[in-house]
């Protein structure tokens, strides 16, 4: 009994027929039909007319199993028999005895050579009920083109386990156009789907919580592109992932100077030289600008640095506000109290050491002995004014007008070379004014605990305080020529330090701390200057 090229026909007729009637799916029943067509070849007994339909099988043919066979063969044998995967072959023309599996077949499914044999279709009867269908389409296709079955699929094994194999079979043609045989491999990958599954499993539960947790959780590559852009984004956004996905992350939310720090601050981060915490201002689709606080980390891939950013964020826009809301009513308060000492306390007190004065004119015209004590009382009153003055200064260093930052640096940089005996000098080459007494008064604290710090930490003989504008843009700049600051102490947590940032921040401006080159360090804070200032 030879192979009938029919078979194929009505296969080929059945796929065309569906395929008129825009059926995307090929029909299970003329797949399956096909290959019992095919594998009934195997039942019958075809030793008499084997030869005579097929002149050049005797020569080309799979040796019979136990039959005398060349050396050559023998090797190639034993080789197929060491193979850790199934290696098959079947003739399409011939009976079962023309089979052949090599003995993995019973290692990887319970199976012996011969049980396995016997049955030419025990293969499909045990592939899994889900993966039938699809193997069937897909082993039809390859019957009726002739092309390469390439697929992993399940199989049930005699104990009842599922195997996972990734098998590629080919079919070949007789000269004459005919099916032949078919010889494949299949390959036990069970373990590397278990992984893949458990893989699967964990990589559903990390979306899950990316999806569910309210910060912004925006995954980078190494060029800035977006990658990952959970619900919390696309919320506080107004894009979506498919929108953003792809494009670099300065492009879509970060205004121009505010990009331009971001790309610094993101090569720090491709370095592995993390800051602890940045903060960018976000612009959503509607335009609105939301200040959103930073914390990144670096996900290496394959042992390489710098593949991928991931960053975390919280909106701090009503934090921030309430903040500044805060900061105003206690430095409003603090304005209020230095007032009331200046005008209210000291104006009271100067009075009464002008009648003490005058008391004491007169105790002394009159020879007195009670003339000395008055003498005491008036300075004890003029001591306690001075005082007075000093409190109402610190609570209000500023002067409430234009230059009045100018002149309390100016004022500070004197004090500071009569208490502590070093060189400390104001320079400005043209007039910065600032007319928001808020930041004038932040800007003059962190230059007040920059100089501290120079003094008291970096021993420094000189200071110089500078005051700049450029192009919409002030700079405050204190440099000394101490020791400098310790390698890796800008990203400290210092309390000094922590406040010149947040002082820095509630103005909208960038505070930079840099240790020189050869001695000392130099801090900079770039702050935005109203029109007209």
């Amino acid at each position: 009994m030879s192979f009938d090229v029919r078979t194929v026909q009505k296969a080929e007729e059945s796929t065309s027929r569906n395929a008129s009637q825009g059926d995307s799916t090929r029909d299970l029943a003329a797949a399956e039909a096909v290959l019992l067509d095919l594998a009934s070849v195997f039942f019958a007994s075809t030793a008499e007319n084997r030869d005579s339909e097929h002149p050049y099988a005797a020569s080309e043919r799979w040796s019979i199993p136990g039959a005398h066979a060349p050396n050559p063969e023998a090797k190639y044998r034993a080789l197929l028999e060491q193979i850790p995967a199934v290696v098959f072959m079947a003739y399409l023309d011939r009976g079962s005895s023309e089979a052949y599996v090599n003995p993995q077949i019973e290692a990887s499914l319970g199976y012996s050579i011969e049980e396995w044999l016997e049955d030419p279709i025990r293969w499909y009867e045990h592939i899994h009920p889900d993966d039938k269908q699809r193997w069937s389409v897909e082993a039809a296709e390859m019957f009726l083109t002739g092309n390469p079955l390439r697929s992993a699929y399940r199989v049930i094994a005699r104990d009842g386990k599922v195997i996972w194999f990734q098998c590629d079979a080919r079919m070949k043609r007789s000269p004459d156009g005919r099916p032949w045989f078919v010889h494949g491999v299949a390959f036990d990958i069970t373990d590397l789907k278990r992984i893949e599954e458990e893989r699967r499993k964990e990589g559903n539960f990390i979306s899950a919580i990316l999806d569910t947790v309210g910060a912004l959780v925006v995954v980078l590559d190494g060029e800035g592109r977006i990658l990952r852009f959970n619900p919390a984004c696309e919320i506080t956004s107004g894009y979506s992932l498919e929108e953003v996905q792809g494009k670099c992350l300065w492009d879509l939310f970060l205004e121009p100077d505010e990009a331009e720090r971001f790309k610094r601050v993101f090569e720090l981060l491709r370095t592995d030289l993390l800051p602890q915490s940045h903060q960018t201002s976000w612009k959503t689709r509607h335009g609105e600008l939301r200040l959103i606080a930073w914390t990144s980390s670096l996900l290496p891939d394959n042992g390489h640095t710098g593949s991928y950013v991931i960053a975390t964020g919280i909106d701090i826009t009503e934090r921030k506000q309430l903040e500044e809301a805060l900061l105003e009513i206690s430095a409003r308060e603090q304005r209020r109290i230095g007032q009331d000492l200046h005008d209210g306390l000291g104006q009271h007190l100067t009075g009464i050491a002008f009648m003490a004065k005058v008391h004491e004119a007169r105790l002394a015209e009159s020879k007195s002995a009670e003339t000395e004590d008055a003498a005491k009382i008036v300075g004890l009153v003029n001591q306690a004014i001075h005082r007075t003055r000093e409190l109402a200064r610190g609570l209000l260093p500023v002067i409430a007008e234009a230059q009045g930052l100018m002149s309390a640096l100016q004022v500070m940089a004197g004090e500071v070379e009569d208490l502590f005996g070093v060189s400390c000098r104001f320079e400005s080459e043209a007039p910065v004014l600032v007319h928001d007494d808020t930041a004038a008064t932040h800007l003059y604290r962190i230059a007040q605990e920059a100089v501290n710090n120079a003094i008291k930490h970096g021993d420094s003989r000189e200071i110089v305080i500078q005051l700049t504008a450029v192009e919409g843009k002030g700079r405050l700049v204190i440099k000394d020529d101490g020791k400098g600051i310790p390698e890796g102490a800008g990203n400290s947590q210092g309390m000094g330090l922590n406040i010149m940032r947040y002082r820095s921040g509630m103005i909208g401006g960038v505070l930079e701390i840099r240790r020189e080159s050869t001695r000392g360090t130099t801090i900079v804070c770039t702050f935005p200057l109203r029109q007209g200032e």
